[in-house]
């Protein structure tokens, strides 16, 4: 029976990484910052709280994580904590390049010296390549990163590789573009528009507020995305890949995707605010996973009507449950 250590398993990602190697019949072990119900909630809610050991342990303190691998044995671990949010990032830089770039550093070292045969994964970002433009990512796309969020994911990028290639450790880096699922919590775009225009299909008389409707992303299905993850660490040596759909649209089609699904014009209940806009964005991230397809057979099922339809479905379930 194979263990995971999965850093940051109260998350989205996390909590999906938890069930498919449960399912695959892992021992679990889950880190996350703070304990308790609320914190766990997405656990709770796969129905895999009682299966999974949570402990607590300070990235940013490298004897906390040595400890943590000794106790622990794991033959996997997954790196998915830190702030998650890029527009955060702005306004608490130095906490991004902490809990994400010193954090891996952590983690890589304490690997290094308890045992170097484990298998690493990082979770990168397509926020790394900055601004595509007409053209696609690949994993040899220079990275240009145009957030401290970004900056810190290069960061913990480049170590990696370098503790890869210096140490010969197993350790390899995710790519991820955006992935959103009904985990995603409310203050990422994506739920921010979906619960709103749930909300208004029941009555509500508010208004949604957003930023630059015109960028664009890929955005695929994250239980897809934890997938990939987990056949990263399966392949005979360790590489990087980038994780994506392959096709990007518009959030303004996210927006009104949701909202012409619901019946509603989304221009009748979307004001568009300078409040909302980053002091420096991404105007387009377009993804290509060709490596991935090829070398890991992976492949997403879940197209992006097919994305929007789950999202607003959950939604629409909970919003009944309450």
């Amino acid at each position: 029976m194979p263990t995971a250590l999965i850093y940051g398993v109260s998350g989205q990602d996390g909590a999906y990484l938890a069930k498919l190697l449960l399912g695959k019949g892992y021992r679990v072990f889950g880190v996350t910052r703070q304990m308790g119900a609320k914190v766990c909630a997405n656990l709770v809610r796969l129905g895999i709280q009682e299966r999974v050991t949570l402990l607590s342990s300070a990235t940013h303190d490298v004897r906390s994580v040595l400890n943590t691998l000794a106790e622990v044995e794991p033959d996997e671990i997954y790196n998915l904590s830190g702030l998650t949010s890029v527009s955060l990032s702005f306004e608490r830089p130095a906490e991004a390049l902490e809990s994400i770039g010193v954090a891996t550093l952590n983690l890589l070292e304490a690997v290094r010296i308890v045992n170097p045969k484990i298998h690493f994964y990082n979770a990168g970002s397509a926020e790394c390549f900055g601004d595509t433009g007409s053209g696609m990512a690949t994993e040899n796309t220079p990275f240009a990163p145009r957030s401290p969020y970004a900056v810190a994911k290069s960061t913990a990028f480049w170590l990696v590789k370098n503790y890869r290639e210096a140490y010969g450790l197993f350790a390899c880096t995710g790519i991820l573009a955006n992935h959103e699922s009904p985990l995603r919590p409310s203050q990422f775009v994506s739920r921010k528009i979906v619960a709103a225009a749930c909300r208004i299909a029941h009555g509500s008389k508010e208004t949604l507020c957003l930023g630059d409707v015109s960028v664009v992303r890929d955005w695929g299905w994250a239980p897809e995305y934890v997938e990939a993850m987990w056949r990263m660490l399966q392949q005979p040596q360790a590489d990087d890949f980038v994780i994506g759909t392959g096709t990007s649209h518009a959030l303004e089609r996210f927006v009104s995707g949701v909202f012409d699904s619901l019946g509603l014009a989304w221009e009748k209940h979307v004001v568009l605010s300078p409040e909302f806009l980053r002091p420096t964005d991404i105007r387009v991230s377009r993804m290509d996973p060709t490596k991935a397809r090829q070398c890991l057979g992976w492949n997403p099922q879940v197209g992006f009507n097919d994305l929007l339809e789950r999202l607003v479905r959950d939604e629409m379930a909970m919003d009944q449950l309450s």
